[in-house]
């Protein structure tokens, strides 16, 4: 059978699930997200909101200017994580080939399974349909030869989508999209773009290779081949994932230094749970920044000993955010956490392994008695300590700065 990809990608997730566990909500505008007293960002919105131009990594002070009479619920990342973990064991019906972007969508390679289940569209619709009828959330599902295509596909048809794009509808599909719906192709580059007369993708591959290099150097390439539909990225199952990580792109780019610090402690967050969930611990902690013109810059820093504490990760991860990227203006596309050189936590780095300090105990504790708190009353049920300290002592001195601007 010819390869197709499926991406499969949950509608608005987070809202989602709360207006299912509420009824009552169901159909109102809702953020789910911090608290706009707090400097809270939307973690997500139901279509309802979106349509007063709500949407993800917002200030939810400038989300309630837009729609004032919007709900506004906190994360519960536990529980969604547990409703991620029933949709996963959804897709393992059909095929082992699962790659997890994030909780509330995957990319699945399901080529193997059609004798079994039928065509890969088939299969794509039997995954929609189980999630509705199992879960009552909705799916849309994106059918294409390859993850570009078929990621394009599920977001073409939002919300309730199911969208197949065979080889030879490639460029008939491709074609009339704005040239943005590349990947890589932000508000800078997309202006580019604009000033050489590229609207559209028919535009861009209307563009020799060579053009494009000249003026895209390496992302030359990247986009020449995009607009022909090309992307040899192979589906990389979880079991075989070398580190745990997690991003998130924003919908616009982010130049708060605050809101970049709350995503960057919600990953951690998620990345750290995700490792004490799977018994592994990591001994490389990695920061990548995406900037609004599509420099991306990761950093990497290898820990003295193996861990799974979410206070060791989240030092390492702000100590990079803060010290070693370049001393360029933030204006960040997409943030990412990610840990590396896993091994069991049953394992050790070596024959005599350096005892526990009393703070490591203590942190170890915290982070246990927090993930038991969490997967009852939700993630923002507790927050550490030492990690709210730093955080009001930033906002102190980012406020002083800003005063000190305005005079």
């Amino acid at each position: 059978p010819r390869l197709m990809i499926l991406h499969v990608d949950m509608d608005a997730f987070y809202a989602s699930v709360e207006e299912r566990d509420r009824p009552e909500i169901a159909g109102r505008p809702l953020i789910v997200g911090g608290l706009a007293e707090s400097r809270g960002v939307v973690a997500a919105a139901n279509y309802p909101a979106r349509e007063f131009g709500v949407h993800s990594a917002m200030a939810t002070s400038k989300a309630l200017k837009l729609c004032p009479d919007a709900i506004i619920l906190p994360p519960r990342m536990d529980w969604y994580s547990q409703i991620a973990r029933q949709i996963r064991e959804i897709f393992h019906r059909y095929t082992p080939e699962i790659e997890p972007l994030s909780l509330d969508e995957a990319f699945l390679d399901a080529t193997g399974s059609v004798r079994l289940f039928g065509s890969v569209e088939e299969i794509g619709r039997k995954i929609k349909e189980d999630i509705w009828s199992e879960l009552r959330l909705v799916a849309s599902v994106g059918v294409a030869p390859n993850k570009f295509l078929a990621k394009l596909a599920s977001d073409m048809d939002k919300p309730d989508g199911f969208t197949v794009i065979t080889p030879d509808r490639i460029q008939e599909a491709l074609d009339p999209l704005p040239v943005t719906r590349i990947w890589g192709v932000g508000k800078v580059t997309a202006r580019k773009f604009h000033a050489l007369g590229i609207q559209t993708i028919r535009d861009l591959r209307a563009r020799s290779l060579e053009q494009l290099k000249e003026r895209f150097g390496n992302h030359g390439e990247h986009f020449w081949k995009l607009a022909r539909g090309i992307d040899d990225r192979i589906v990389v199952p979880d079991r075989e994932a070398k580190s745990v990580s997690h991003e998130t792109t924003f919908p616009t780019d982010i130049e708060d230094p605050d809101q970049l610090r709350a995503w960057l402690l919600e990953l951690t967050e998620q990345v750290a749970r995700r490792l004490r969930n799977s018994n592994l611990v990591a001994r490389s902690v990695q920061l990548k920044v995406r900037y609004d013109n599509f420099d991306t810059i990761t950093r990497s820093k290898r820990l003295e000993q193996s861990t799974s504490s979410t206070q060791a990760i989240w030092q390492t991860a702000i100590h990079m955010f803060e010290d070693k990227l370049p001393d360029r203006r933030l204006r960040v596309r997409l943030l990412g956490v990610g840990a590396g050189l896993l091994s069991s936590a049953d394992s050790s780095d070596s024959l005599f392994p350096p005892e526990e300090s009393p703070a490591d105990q203590k942190s170890d504790r915290l982070d246990s008695v927090a993930d038991s708190i969490r997967s009852k009353f939700g993630s923002s049920a507790l927050k550490r300590g030492s990690i709210m300290q730093h955080s009001v002592e930033h906002r102190s001195q980012t406020r002083a700065e800003d005063l000190k601007d305005e005079r």
